[in-house]
């Protein structure tokens, strides 16, 4: 098997391990406990993550192995994308394992859509000098969106916040709506006066003391009283597959290796043999589909990429210059906006506008000089081969009447000259206009001084 082929069935083997690795049925790697009574602990902090989805699902499945009695989520987000809010709000409330989201710890939030994940959970809890709330939506740039959108999405995240506060009374759920509607914020000590939070607490074990005897109801309609006191805490950390993923799922991240990859891949379609850019496209492409596979995006976009990937090969088969490689760098730059263009929340990670121009400048300029030194190369006369003789100066070794020996450089040729009848001096410069086989045809320069070698 050649290096080439080892190189891409490596890279096919990077992508087939990161989807074994990520999916929800992983093992927990958690020690089996023989305690009656455990809480498992999982801690989502920072911005909505699309990994939050394969760790809470592998954290339930911990849960559901060890036999735990409760799954403490801890929290703090500014918040993030509304598709990945409600995801996450399935999840939690679809668990057949009472799960009780804690803001914690002080001086954490349960910012916009973290609210929504705060209220999901069978019950909810906050740290002191914590707050929750403004979960009013914005776009992709964290400005007020259009107002027919702003009032469709705030109409079904407040229905949303209806169904997750019906059992918490009228109070809780004026304050959800004004969460959304005002974008207001609460302490933790105002939340519980509401209603909207079940528990004040300063710590875990003051948690699970203050959730003994709780009764919660699932998703099925079941209640189930809680027995929390005594509880051993067992936390849940991230696996290395799922931090990398969480590298992965930056959207600056993607774009640089969309770009990269793309370049090396056109170097290798038109450099056939550099085994070298074709591995790096394999790897950079490879990891930019993960990113893509795990970060909400709007795969319009990616119709824009693949056009600029087609005017770049075009640009290669052209000899128009420079052309059809400014008009791809346009249409990554276009495809790279639009790809990672969804409503999102505050807090959620965007796009960084200069790195896509200059992304797409790059690699149309790139491109461009390519091009410009490809066709100046072709341009050039041929230096090598008997071809490559033509139009160079050399000089008769003896006198030429009409045939004799001429030397080139350090090479000793055969030659007669143009005309048949003429005469060269030995030593006189004669330049190369033809080749008859290994003869030359020469004629003598006769405004060149006579040079003595």
């Amino acid at each position: 098997m050649s290096k080439r082929a080892l190189l891409w069935l490596f890279a096919l083997g990077l992508l087939g391990a990161a989807l074994f690795h990520s999916g929800p049925a992983r093992a927990s790697g958690l020690p089996l406990q023989d305690t009656a009574r455990l809480a498992l602990v999982l801690r989502l902090e920072g911005p909505l993550n699309p990994i939050w989805e394969v760790y809470l699902a592998r954290g339930l499945e911990a849960a559901q192995t060890q036999s735990a009695s409760v799954v403490i989520l801890e929290l703090n987000t500014p918040g993030g994308s509304i598709d990945l809010m409600n995801k996450l709000v399935q999840q939690i409330r679809s668990s057949s394992i009472p799960i009780v989201v804690y803001v914690a710890p002080n001086g954490a939030m349960a910012g916009s859509a973290g609210t929504m994940l705060t209220l999901a959970g069978h019950a909810s809890a906050m740290a002191p000098e914590t707050a929750i709330g403004a979960a009013s939506p914005v776009d992709e740039q964290g400005q007020d969106i259009g107002s027919t959108m702003e009032s469709k999405i705030k109409e079904i995240l407040k229905a949303t916040a209806r169904s997750l506060t019906e059992r918490r009374g009228p109070q809780a759920q004026r304050l959800a709506d004004q969460m959304i509607d005002e974008a207001r914020a609460v302490s933790a000590s105002e939340a519980v006066e509401a209603g909207l939070v079940d528990i004040k607490a300063s710590g875990i074990p003051d948690l699970l003391a203050q959730l003994e005897g709780r009764t919660v109801y699932l998703s099925s309609g079941a209640s189930v009283s809680l027995r929390t006191a005594g509880a051993a805490q067992i936390p849940l950390p991230v696996s290395p597959i799922e931090e990398f993923l969480q590298i992965l799922a930056n959207p600056n991240l993607v774009l640089v290796l969309l770009a990269v990859g793309v370049q090396a891949l056109l170097i290798e379609l038109t450099n056939p043999g550099a085994w070298v850019p074709g591995f790096i496209a394999a790897v950079c492409l490879t990891l930019a589909v993960f990113g893509l596979g795990i970060l909400p995006v709007n795969w319009f976009g990616l119709i824009f990429i693949l056009l600029a990937c087609v005017l770049f090969i075009l640009e290669t088969q052209t000899p128009a210059v420079g052309g059809l490689a400014a008009a791809g760098a346009v249409s990554f730059v276009i495809g790279a906006l639009v790809l990672f263009n969804s409503v999102a929340a505050p807090g959620v990670q965007r796009v960084s506008v200069p790195l896509v121009i200059g992304a797409g400048a790059a690699i149309g300029l790139f491109f461009a000089a390519v091009m410009w030194l490809g066709v100046r190369a072709q341009r050039r006369p041929v230096l090598t081969g008997t071809g490559g003789l033509v139009g160079q100066v050399g000089v008769a070794r003896e006198e030429l009447a009409p045939a004799g020996p001429v030397q080139l450089g350090s090479e000793l040729w055969s030659a007669t000259l143009e005309d048949a009848r003429g005469r060269a001096a030995r030593g006189s410069r004669v330049e190369v206009t033809g080749i008859d086989g290994l003869t030359l045809r020469v004629r003598e320069v006769k405004d060149s001084p006579e040079d003595g070698g």
